[in-house]
């Protein structure tokens, strides 16, 4: 999880800007990246308890002249001493136990921890007592936080994925400022949805008559059977729906019909009135039309109370003259009114933006138009709007609005047009806490930690209660009720779908494409009959284009073409059975969606219910409907909504390696892969993943040509290719982890066989632990390797959440946090408080150069 380039001063920076349409806005940004710190010279040798665990533990194969795997640690220059990458996998491997290999004399628990704390104090220089936060990269919101951010402020569904270019990705997450840059694309398309959205949700008057549309579905037959959503002109009909007016006045009414006909021309006729009350208002002969729509409006004064609306079909041509279909559809009623201004209300979304009508004209215009964007300003950016950036915006719009006819509601809606295209809120500016004591490190203000806490657990900007105690200085005294609220509100699913998402890759699942057929036929040992129909498929397709290509040369020539194959015949007659018969499983978007909702639902249970993480591992429940119940071979499960299933005690599933989602996804399209599932488990349980490959690796089908009589399984082909030196190393740590998968096939089923032959799950782990079958696999990981997930899962979420990779300084607080969960038996909660209390959730430097904004700064 370390980023290596963190060794090396890292100072980046990015800027972007254009000219806004009408010349009124420019933006710049200059993003800074701050520096990982002065330069510190670790002491060039060992201290006497650290020499001496390396001479008992580490110099047998790194020492004396001996440099197994290019690593030498008994040199005394600061080229091994202050190396941090090296000892950043020295502390690794001797946690994960893959160091000292298995065999050979472990560290004792003193002797680890002399070596952990001389590695982190002196190497990585820690300070327990003042830890350093890490650098802060101002932060862009990504496509998912634009959308939802946008939601709360505006009111309206703006889906980004439709207009946005995909964002970025590092560490294996969307949320890395590092990745989230700006191109001159996205620039403009931030500037379009400014505009649209602005023009879909902020009222330009302060007053508009009552407005209601009824859709045609509303209104109905007696009997409830028709309605006018569907009305044919050869059956006579009355439908009618009622409306309370809730005052008296003059109203329009505009109605919209469609007529449908047929492809083909029907002679049939109907008359169609409207009417309201008793007062007939549309009365008029419809016949066969293509789609055209017809538009009727009408003003009447209405008395308060209900009034019937009723529309009628009249047939005029007998139904034996029908020849295809004309339909009639009642596409809306809409009333507007009461139509006298006196009585008119408030536009909608009104409430949202303003708080009273326009004054007018003078001063108090200007007053007002500032208050309504200093309240707006400030909840888009998230902090209160400083004055000079207040007063830019109070110019946009008084330039708006002081032109004859032009109301100040449209001088407003242009001045927010210019909010949501600035980078105050396209980025996620923070600032340090007022009066914090003089240090390096110093607690960032309230408004940032509302934020941080609210694109953290709900992927949007903080709601009113937030910012209400980042106002009054009191979130960090509430922050444990603040972070339970926030958990049990709906929105938290999004932490738990973006997170999962992306750490188990589950939002793969959907677009992983998997073929059903092949992967059955290799499981029960039908391949390579499959594979030749396939061939000879090809084959015949070749014939019969040649064939065609013969025939039409022919029939120019005068000829009588010969009779060629015909389809219907070949699939009849059992040739290609195999190939044209359906699968037996179909993974289809149903049973995907299922199995990313069991994912989900199952992270979001040990969540919101404070369950040890260690249940991610293995569990007795998981969550199944009908369907993927049947697909796991569980009993008893029925309907189609997803719920929490206790599973059979017998049960191989339970935990997030068994489930489906992370099964397809660690899988070849037509087989499995041990390679892919023991890299998932490496990369995402156990926190050790493995170097990428050597260049000109062979294909693991190269190792498969060796066996010359059968088919082998890929237990067998994984053997061969291991007894390379060159992949030896590697796949040692991976395949045993995969291979104890191996009972689910590409498709997340349970097999005994593969290609025919009985599977041996059992395998012996690179640290030294036998297991046999996933079952036994999974306690290991539990019992064995408890802290190497708790460390894995620790440094996954704080990545997510912080935006960052992690760095050295990163150490100290993943290793309190890993104590925090063994105090409390691997409880969420101690994660969770852990992470929010931690420095780099608290706190940011305050170096020259870390990009820190000052209140009332402009970024």
């Amino acid at each position: 999880m370390i980023d290596p380039p963190f060794i090396r001063a890292r100072t980046a920076a990015r800027d972007f800007g254009s000219a806004w349409a009408r010349g009124l806005f420019v933006v710049t940004l200059l993003t800074l990246v701050c520096r990982t710190g002065q330069a510190r010279e670790p002491a060039a040798s060992y201290p006497e308890p650290v020499q001496a665990v390396l001479e008992d533990h580490c110099f047998r194969c790194h020492g004396d002249g001996l440099k197994k795997g290019n690593v030498r640690l008994d040199a005394s220059d600061d080229s091994v001493v202050g190396n941090r990458d090296l000892w950043y996998s020295v502390l690794k491997n001797v946690r994960s136990g893959v160091m000292p290999p298995a065999g050979r004399p472990r560290p004792s628990a003193e002797e680890v921890g002399v070596l952990e704390d001389w590695i982190k104090r002196a190497v990585f220089r820690v300070d327990p007592s003042n830890p350093d936060p890490g650098r802060v990269t101002l932060r862009r919101l990504n496509r998912v936080e634009y959308g939802n951010t946008i939601r709360d402020l505006m009111g309206i569904e703006f889906r980004p994925e439709e207009d946005f270019p995909p964002d970025d990705t590092g560490y294996g997450f969307d949320t890395i400022a590092d990745v989230l840059s700006v191109s001159p694309l996205l620039l403009e398309k931030y500037m379009q949805a400014a505009e649209s959205v602005v023009t879909a949700t902020v009222p330009t008057v302060s007053r508009v008559a009552p407005e209601r549309t009824l859709a045609g579905r509303l209104f109905r037959t007696l009997d409830g059977k028709e309605s006018g959503q569907k009305l044919s002109i050869y059956d006579p009909a009355t439908l009618t729906y009622t409306v309370d007016a809730d005052q008296p006045g003059r109203r329009r009414v505009i109605v919209e019909l469609q007529v449908r006909g047929a492809f083909e021309f029907d002679p049939g006729r109907c008359r169609f009135s409207f009417r309201l009350d008793r007062q007939e208002l549309l009365n008029d002969e419809f016949g066969w039309e293509d789609g055209k729509y017809h538009r009727y409006e009408f003003e009447t004064d209405w008395k308060r109370g209900p009034h019937k609306l009723a529309f009628e079909v009249k047939p005029l041509t007998p139904l034996d003259k029908k020849r295809t279909s004309v339909e009639l559809r009642v596409a809306s009623v809409r009333i507007d009114g009461p139509l006298e201004k006196e009585r008119w209300g408030r536009p909608k979304n009104f409430e949202r933006f303003f708080t009273r009508d326009d004054p007018g004209a003078g001063p108090a215009r200007r007053d007002y138009a500032r208050d309504v964007l200093r309240r707006f300003a400030t909840k888009a950016y998230r902090r209160p709007v400083d004055e000079p950036t207040l007063e830019r915006l109070t110019a946009i719009a008084e330039e708006v609005y002081s032109t004859p006819g032009k109301t100040v509601e449209e001088g407003v809606a242009r001045a927010i047009v210019a909010v949501l295209a600035s980078p105050r809120f396209l980025f996620r500016v923070e600032a340090v806490e007022p009066g914090t004591p003089a240090g390096r490190f110093p607690l960032v203000d309230e408004y940032a930690l509302a934020s941080r806490l609210s694109y953290f657990l709900w992927s949007t900007m903080p709601d009113e209660e937030l910012f209400r105690l980042a106002e009054r200085h009191e979130l960090r005294k509430d922050l444990t009720r603040q972070v339970k609220r926030l958990l049990d509100d709906p929105r938290s699913d999004r932490m738990v779908r973006n997170f999962t998402g992306q750490w188990l890759q589950a939002r793969d699942v959907e677009g992983i494409a998997i073929d059903a057929r092949t992967v059955l036929a290799r499981d029960s040992g039908e391949e390579k009959e499959l594979k030749r129909e396939q061939d000879e498929f090809r084959a015949f397709l070749a014939e019969r284009a040649e064939q065609t290509k013969q025939a039409e040369e022919a029939k120019a020539r005068g000829e009588a073409p010969k009779e060629q194959p015909n389809f219907g015949q070949m699939r009849r007659s059992g040739r290609f059975r195999r190939l044209f018969a359906p699968p037996k499983v179909e993974l289809d978007n149903e049973l995907r969606q299922a199995m990313r909702r069991e994912t989900e639902m199952f992270f979001g249970a040990i969540v919101r219910n404070d369950r040890s993480v260690l249940d991610l591992i293995d569990s007795d429940f998981t969550y199944l409907n009908e369907r993927l119940a049947k697909h796991y071979g569980i009993p008893g499960v029925k309907g189609e909504s997803m719920r929490k299933v206790d599973l059979p005690k017998d049960s191989p599933r339970g935990g997030l390696l068994t489930q489906g989602s992370v099964l397809v996804v660690t899988s070849n399209p037509t087989r499995t892969s041990p390679v892919k599932r023991g890299l998932f488990v490496l990369d995402n349980i156990l926190g050790t993943p493995a170097p990428p490959p050597p260049p000109d690796v062979p294909q693991l089908e190269e190792a498969e040509k060796t066996f010359k009589n059968r088919e082998p399984t890929l237990r067998e082909v994984l053997e061969i290719h291991r007894s390379k030196a060159l992949c030896n190393s590697c796949h040692s740590r991976m395949d045993p982890l995969g291979l104890a998968l191996e009972n689910f096939n590409a498709l997340g089923m349970w097999r005994d066989k593969e290609r025919g032959q009985p599977l041996d799950a059992g395998g012996r782990l690179i640290t030294g632990e036998t297991f046999e079958g996933i079952r036994a696999l999974k306690q290991v990981l539990k019992e064995k390797h408890r802290s190497d997930f708790y460390r894995c899962l620790t440094e996954k979420l704080l990545t997510y959440a912080l935006g960052r990779g992690l760095e050295y300084d990163d150490v100290e607080t993943v290793d309190r946090i890993v104590a925090r969960l063994e105090q409390e038996n691997g409880r969420f909660s101690a994660l969770l408080t852990g992470l929010i209390e931690s420095a780099p959730f608290q706190k940011r430097r305050s170096d020259p150069d870390s990009g820190t904004v000052q209140t009332g700064k402009a970024p």
